[in-house]
């Protein structure tokens, strides 16, 4: 277990740590030269068991107050320490507000110099300290009463810590990523780079590859050593030295990065988040951000009312960090000198449009109260399809865990994007109503190809999905396919009689030679242009001959040979120009470009300048 202090200046925290463990958490030659914490110390108190208990000794001087929140990151247990003489001062009071906006549940009160006042003045800073902690919410906490000096108090405090320590149970994110802000980067000769922190989430093992955010590169746990003991395996909410090896030196890598399970995603720049407020927020105010060990600055954007409640913001980074879901920022003001608020982390991910509608802003309120994955999940379902891997990183899901998760649900998933049934059938319902436009604009058309359906169905959703739904229509006859072009059951169902017999005289000219003008062909057969018309049209529905432009038409078998050309330029070349498609075919550049434009529409290729790239090679 971890304890961090928290109080004002020299009031004795990193006295009473001594005390307590017999460790002098001072480091820096100017803390022993000032008698003052500086930066952040730490020191290890081995029990009887094996185990050990630590503590975190933050600066209790509101300069080094950045040091301090670096400190109680992932901490569930502060040491409140309040000097008898002094009584609640302003880094007491500071401290206090930052303890409860960073989210930590459990407090302990430690007066300290008892040897210097009275009975009566110890009971008076009792009250003090009970009233500060009942107002911010705490309940009434456990007080011990000592003093270094003497020895006074300590041997029940040591015994209340012990008993707490045996008490603790395996830490709620002990199954979820690894995750580890870095507070210390040092070297030591010939073992080579060590990172400390404490761990926040998951578990790591020697030999384990980790990513470091810093070098952005990966590493290999080459030795642990948790709670001040050389371990095998550590995890979650223990304080960790890592030795790490990899192309990485000390210069790459500073407090604020973080070792994680996997590599990240990508870093966020504008979040979503809701506030709990000690002072009143301005929009667009800028703020000191403080999250993990990490403190950049940015700006406030206010979505809602500052009456309402939960009073929902957007925050945008000056820097990005490396956030997920639930995270807890603590925001002060530019001048560095108040608390704000808390942040609390709801979406990473920030809409460019429609961020203060009615819907949104209750959908986000909603995410607010979410209290499990399986909560956060339901909420994000019904708008729509979900990558699995945004998902699982925003809510540091292990593969196992999401695999789990999703069998609770009813969903489709394909190729790591998920999405309701309820959403699938609104989505097949789409496909259905645009195949069905298609075919009353184009009704000289067999149908369209996938891609292409996909374009104008449902452009912003996955491919892998949309031509899974596709296909689970045409396994429900909803739609078929005829030489790879897509179409209603409805659509284009046969000749008639009469036209039968047109197209068999039609279909001898077309052997002869190709491509053929509607006006041209009825010159030929002798025939009404309106007749011939209607009969190309009707075969193109039934995929005889297709149109590449209006009235111009070509056997499907001419088209897919010029498909094949297409994909063989493609394969050499990795295009093909409409230069290389009249010098192939032998005829003019007009027609070239008119077969290859064809294409392009189809979505079989699609054009970049004088260039047609391949595009849906299973069209043809």
């Amino acid at each position: 277990m971890i304890f961090a202090t928290a109080g004002h200046v020299d009031h004795g925290k990193t006295t009473l740590i001594q005390a307590i463990t017999g460790v002098d958490t001072t480091h820096l030659p100017e803390e022993k030269k000032r008698g003052m914490t500086i930066d952040l110390g730490y020191a290890y108190w081995p029990q009887t068991d094996g185990s050990v208990i630590g503590f975190v000794d933050v600066p209790g001087h509101e300069k080094f107050l950045s040091n301090m929140l670096a400190g109680i990151g992932g901490i569930s247990h502060a040491l409140l320490i309040v000097a008898c003489d002094d009584g609640v001062m302003a880094q007491t009071i500071e401290h206090t507000a930052i303890l409860r906006l960073a989210g930590c549940p459990n407090i302990t009160v430690i007066l300290t110099k008892a040897d210097r006042v009275e009975p009566p003045r110890i009971d008076e800073v009792k009250q003090q300290i009970t009233t500060h902690l009942l107002n911010l919410g705490w309940s009434a906490p456990q007080i011990f009463v000592t003093s270094a000096s003497t020895g006074a108090g300590i041997a029940p405090l040591r015994d209340y810590l012990v008993t707490l320590h045996q008490q603790e149970q395996q830490h709620p994110q002990w199954h979820k990523r690894f995750r580890l802000a870095i507070d210390r980067v040092f070297s030591i000769k010939g073992a080579g780079l060590v990172v400390t922190g404490t761990a926040l989430a998951g578990q790591i093992a020697l030999g384990d590859t980790f990513w470091l955010t810093g070098a952005d590169k990966p590493v290999r746990i080459r030795a642990l050593h948790a709670q001040n003991q050389p371990v095998e395996q550590a995890g979650a909410g223990m304080r960790i030295a890592i030795n790490i090896s990899g192309d990485v030196s000390k210069e790459t890598v500073s407090r604020g990065d973080w070792l994680l399970s996997q590599a990240p995603l990508y870093p966020s720049h504008k979040i979503l988040v809701s506030l709990t407020a000690d002072e009143p927020i301005k929009h667009w105010q800028p703020v000191h951000i403080h999250h993990g060990t990490r403190h950049i600055t940015g700006r406030i954007a206010l979505l809602n009312n500052t009456d309402e409640t939960p009073l929902l913001a957007e925050l945008i980074l000056d820097e990005p960090l490396w956030l997920v879901d639930n995270d807890r920022l603590i925001l002060r003001d530019i001048s560095a000198q108040r608390t704000l608020a808390a942040a609390k982390v709801l979406c990473l991910h920030s809409p460019r449009r429609g961020k203060r509608q009615a819907e949104f802003l209750s959908w986000l309120s909603a995410l607010d109260k979410a209290n499990t994955v399986s909560d956060n999940l339901a909420l994000y379902l019904p708008k729509g399809e979900l990558l699995l891997t945004q998902f699982a990183w925003a809510q540091q899901l292990t593969e196992t865990a999401l695999d789990t998760l999703l069998t609770t649900f009813d969903v489709i998933s394909i190729s790591g994007v998920v999405i309701s049934k309820a959403n699938a059938e609104q989505a097949k319902a789409k496909l259905l109503h645009t195949l069905e436009e298609y075919h009353q604009q184009h009704n000289d058309q067999m149908g369209v190809g996938r891609s292409r359906l996909k374009r104008m169905a449902l452009p912003t959703y996955h491919d892998e999905l949309v031509y899974h739904l596709i296909d689970q229509l045409r396994q429900e006859g909803a739609i078929k396919q005829t030489r790879g072009w897509l179409h209603l059951p409805t659509h284009g169902l046969a000749f008639t009689a009469e036209q039968e017999a047109l197209w068999q005289i039609a279909k001898n000219y077309f052997q002869q030679s190709e491509p053929w003008w509607v006006r041209d062909l009825a010159h030929e057969m002798k025939n009404d242009e309106k007749v011939i018309r209607g009969l190309l049209r009707k075969a193109a529905q039934l995929g005889l001959i297709i149109p590449i432009i209006a009235d111009r038409y070509y056997t499907h078998d001419s088209i897919e040979k010029f498909a094949a050309i297409i994909v063989k330029y493609n394969e050499t070349n990795g295009s093909v120009t409409a230069a290389d498609f009249r010098d192939e075919l032998a005829v003019g550049r007009k027609l070239a470009v008119q077969i290859l434009e064809y294409f392009d529409r189809t979505g079989f290729t699609r054009r970049k300048k004088d260039l047609h790239i391949l595009r849906d090679k299973g069209l043809f």
